[in-house]
């Protein structure tokens, strides 16, 4: 059975099957149909969607609901996400689970409120301070925004992190039709908290600097202590060169050191193919439409989808540039992935960029033209 619908409903009915009992956001084009769908929805489950008097109140409030145990989601634009910034930093350092959705616009400032674009990409990796590492999920359909939306959850509960879902205005507003049988449920782990038989134990772990220890939680039976400065593992503030060290290799390892758990690449692979197109989000639709049609036509062209932006999945972005003597990727910004996939390539792969900033979609002609 197929349902007409958007990447907005998706991504609710992917929170509410999730468990998200707390949502708040301020009104933002193309965001707000989140907002709207959260407030309707959330009362009905037994949880609280909240309105907030702008940006910074709501992503706070999200940080509060969570360290009270709720499981929250955020949704906001580029502008939304400049507000962000200093709570985003404060979810890293607290290590807070929290989904944050930025359905992009075209920028900067208030650049294009309707206008699609993908020019965050570089913006929630490096946009807040410090420099550590988030996760970023892409969704290139509405069902996968079903389903990275439940995943964005699991893994925000695995590394106790904030994750960002990155759609845009197209795929969140655009009504299409979808088989309601290709939303792929994925099983959202159980928030770690800390018992009464663990109450003993610090809130942090930094040993091994992997370890992602149990959330203490305001209302269980024990002492949470909660900061966004430099602490040890009992949320103590701490300048010892030692634990300070301790500390910010933890935000890094817990990661890193784990990234075969986040990696999320879709490939359709030609064994003969010399050109690979590689894309993600909205422009991942016309690749796979350029590649049905340069097949339909006899070219060989292999292709890659890729949902987990961040941290960079490296691994499988190496065996596709190693494959191929040539990876073209669209992206709907100056190229703010492909220097992600330039510092990848070996000296024997050629990368060129598809892209546009003119408020317009790159098509599958686009990518045609610089198939050889």
């Amino acid at each position: 059975m197929r349902e007409l619908t958007d990447g907005s409903t998706a991504i609710v009915r992917g929170a509410v099957d999730a468990g998200c009992n707390f949502f708040a956001g301020y009104p933002i084009t193309p965001a707000s149909q989140i907002l709207t769908a959260m407030t309707r929805e959330m009362p009905k489950r037994g949880g609280v969607a909240i309105q907030g008097e702008d940006e910074i109140s709501s992503i706070g409030m999200c940080i509060g609901a969570t360290m009270a145990g709720a499981r929250a989601m955020t949704a906001t634009s580029g502008p939304g996400i400049s507000l962000y910034s200093e709570n985003i930093g404060m979810a890293v350092m607290g290590e807070v689970p929290l989904v944050i959705v930025d359905v992009q616009r075209l920028g900067p400032s208030t650049g294009g409120a309707t206008t699609a674009a993908q020019g965050d990409i570089q913006f929630v990796r490096w946009g807040t301070g410090g420099g550590y590492p988030i996760i970023a999920l892409a969704p290139s359909t509405v069902p996968e925004c079903y389903t990275l939306t439940m995943k964005a959850f699991d893994l925000a509960e695995r590394f106790r992190c904030p994750v960002f879902l990155l759609t845009d205005k197209e795929l969140n507003l655009t009504a299409t039709t979808v088989d309601i049988e290709d939303y792929q449920r994925v099983e959202v782990r159980p928030r770690s908290r800390r018992s009464a038989e663990t109450s003993i134990e610090p809130p942090y772990s930094y040993d091994p600097p992997d370890a992602v220890g149990a959330v203490a939680t305001y209302g269980d039976p024990a002492i949470v202590r909660f900061t966004g400065s430099t602490h040890d593992e009992r949320a103590f503030i701490s300048k010892d060169p030692a634990t300070v060290g301790a500390l910010n290799e933890h935000l890094v390892a817990k990661i890193h050191a784990h990234q075969d758990e986040i990696d999320l690449v879709a490939t359709d692979l030609d064994p003969k193919a010399t050109t690979a197109f590689l894309s993600y989000g909205i422009t991942a639709g016309s690749m796979r439409e350029a590649v049905r049609i340069a097949r339909a036509d006899g070219r060989r062209v292999s292709a890659a989808t890729v949902h987990s932006i961040w941290p960079v999945p490296e691994t499988a972005i190496r065996a596709i540039l190693e494959g191929h003597d040539r990876v073209v990727i669209g992206e709907l910004n100056h190229g703010q992935y492909r220097r992600e996939i330039e510092r990848l390539a070996g000296p024997g792969t050629e990368v060129i960029g598809v892209h546009r900033n003119d408020g317009t979609l790159i098509t599958p002609a686009d990518f045609l033209e610089v198939l050889i």
